[in-house]
């Protein structure tokens, strides 16, 4: 059986985050708003509008493009990328052909072996379309994203595998948010991704005939739709049957990919220079200056907490794949936490919690400083790990500090040797069988026997006190 290999390309429409859209002033924070609000004449293509440039728009994509190792163009240019279809009131869309604001960038993913580089063909600047809303026989068309500012990113066919893909998009999210490009969030229609997928016989130079690939709405479904795809046109050519240029859409429900239309060409939608707007001219001192505003990056952040903080780098890229997780982690550090602890906090017991509620770091009522208190008191043996698990639990809720709650609650850890030598006295009384067992080499019995001192102590008991005063107690008996 013929051994074949894949061949993904990918491109990715990402929304901008900008105030206004982009060839008008009308509002881009369009999400709640009722139906055709967020609308104007240019928008809406009305005869004798103008369309007017958003020099955010224009910074970010250089933003983005610079994070990508892209070339910045010194002179862009806006086409009209003609074709019809009811969300697109003007009959054609703004988009940018020739002369792309971004071009030549790569971006490395995790490979198999070692770090895998992606080519970048293009990043430009287009505008979003209208959204169709079906409702029984009729389709009613709302306006208010079109013109949204739209970031697409397009990769060159050096993707081999699904998960390549899934890896790709994944960093690329990230990379967005990082910059403030764009909340990138897939399952709200911030980030959009097309592939173009063809296989080819393992060692063939020749690509095979590619299929666009649409409809993918999350991280999970490009690799489902790519994994089905992949499989589909393998199955095609073992059978003897050509692979068709088309576009396929994926089907959630049916778990498979589905023909939607003939696959179009560049010149399938006629471009030509947009005649109502300038070309944009980027000068050096501008590029430059927005260089000097990039935040520190995803990868370099992971490699300075590997080296700085002495995390793993499994941990490392765990807590610097969200912007302000990795900021709220370094500002318990500057409150005095040691890096290792806080690591195991924040990915541990602050994960739990926010996951549990659904929420991202932005949202937490815990503040740095307020957490380093609570683990100061850990540290410091005021409450024990358990107890401060606990705290945190209702720190996550009503956002109190920790020292307030510990006191409201009664929970400071008793260390004095007195006040824990009755409990112990007691326990040992108790379990006489327990205490021959151990006296009798059976160690293990320590353990039990520390739980029940705890369980009278309802955990406020030191453990290393509460040990120490055990085995004095045990080797009382000899």
């Amino acid at each position: 059986m013929t051994v074949y290999e894949t061949i993904i390309g990918l491109e990715v429409h990402a929304q901008i985050l900008t105030a206004s859209k982009m060839f008008c002033g009308c509002s881009a924070d369009y999400a709640a708003a009722p139906p055709n609000t967020h609308v104007c004449p240019v928008c809406m293509a009305l005869p004798g509008s103008l369309p007017v440039i958003n020099r955010v728009a224009v910074e970010k994509t250089i933003m983005a493009g610079l994070a990508l190792g892209c070339t910045i163009s010194d002179e862009s240019v806006f086409a009209r990328k003609n074709y019809h279809y009811a969300d697109l009131p003007k009959g054609y869309q703004i988009s940018q052909y020739e002369l792309p604001l971004c071009r030549n960038g790569w971006m490395e993913i995790e490979g198999e072996d070692e770090p895998k580089r992606i080519g970048i063909t293009r990043a430009h600047l287009e505008e979003d379309t209208g959204k169709l809303v079906h409702t029984g026989e009729h389709s009613l068309v709302d306006l208010n994203r079109a013109g949204v500012p739209l970031l697409e990113i397009v990769t060159e066919p050096d993707i081999r595998s699904p998960e390549e893909a899934r890896a790709y998009l994944t960093k690329l999210q990230t990379i967005l948010r990082y910059l403030g490009v764009s909340s990138a969030d897939m399952e709200k229609g911030a980030m959009r991704c097309e592939a173009n997928v063809s296989v080819r016989p393992t060692g063939q130079d020749a690509f095979g005939v590619k299929v666009e690939v649409k409809n993918l709405n999350s991280f999970r479904s490009v690799k489902l739709a790519l994994e089905y795809e992949v499989e589909r046109q393998i199955a095609m050519l073992e059978a003897g049957l050509p692979v068709e240029q088309v576009t396929m859409g994926w089907d959630e429900e049916r778990g498979r990919t589905v023909m939607q239309r003939s696959k179009e060409s560049a010149h399938d939608y006629r471009y030509f220079p947009e005649p109502d707007l300038p070309p944009v001219v980027v000068a050096k001192r501008w590029a430059d200056e927005i260089a000097a505003r990039l935040p520190e990056l995803p990868d370099a952040r992971v490699g300075r907490f590997a080296s700085e903080y002495g995390l793993d780098r499994r941990d490392a890229t765990v807590l610097a794949a969200d912007r302000g997780v990795a900021d709220y982690y370094e500002a318990m550090i500057a409150d005095g936490v040691a890096p290792r602890v806080a690591a195991n906090w924040v990915a541990g017991e602050l994960f739990r919690l926010m996951n549990a509620a659904g929420i991202g770091i932005e949202a937490v009522r815990v503040t740095p400083p307020d957490f380093a208190a609570l683990l100061a008191m850990v540290a410091s043996g005021t409450i024990n790990p358990n107890t401060g698990k606990r705290v945190l639990d209702v720190m996550f809720e009503t956002g109190r500090p920790a020292p307030e709650l510990v006191r409201e609650m009664g929970l400071a850890q008793v260390s004095d040797a007195d006040a824990l030598a009755d409990v112990i006295a007691a326990v040992l009384a108790k379990y006489p069988e327990e205490v021959a067992k151990y006296r009798a080499g059976k160690e293990s019995v320590l353990g039990w026997l520390m739980g029940q001192v705890m369980r009278e102590t309802r955990g406020k008991g030191n453990p290393a006190v509460v040990r120490a005063l055990l085995e004095e107690g045990l080797r009382g008996g000899d």
